[in-house]
């Protein structure tokens, strides 16, 4: 037996086409318009052999946050790509790159 599950991602754009509210929906994980500042979606196109993406976020995410929303994204990746693949040592390199990271963009918690 198999199931389909959705997840809904509406974004709200100015005359400029820029975000300016976007709100997300996973019935499976019980999420009904979320509110959300930035999104990162990476899809892989197997006949392309490429991935496709959307980059977007709105003008009120501040350069902080987005540090922090790229730290934790690097973070997530890290466990992912271990998950699937099971290389760990690689997988402690990305983690490793992360820290330098948060380092560099000061955002180590103290």
């Amino acid at each position: 037996m198999t199931k389909k599950s959705e997840i809904k991602i509406n974004v709200e754009v100015n005359e400029n086409n820029l975000p300016i509210e976007m709100k997300w929906t996973a019935q499976d994980g019980k999420i009904e318009n979320q509110p959300a500042s930035a999104f990162l979606l990476s899809i892989w196109d197997p006949a392309e052999k490429n991935t496709m993406k959307i980059d977007l976020w709105t003008k009120e995410m501040t350069i902080e946050e987005m540090k922090q929303f790229f730290h934790q994204s690097l973070l997530t990746m890290a466990d992912t790509f271990e998950k699937a693949t099971g290389e760990h040592l690689m997988s402690e390199d990305l983690r490793d790159y992360c820290y330098h990271f948060a380092e560099k963009m000061n955002i180590l918690p103290e």
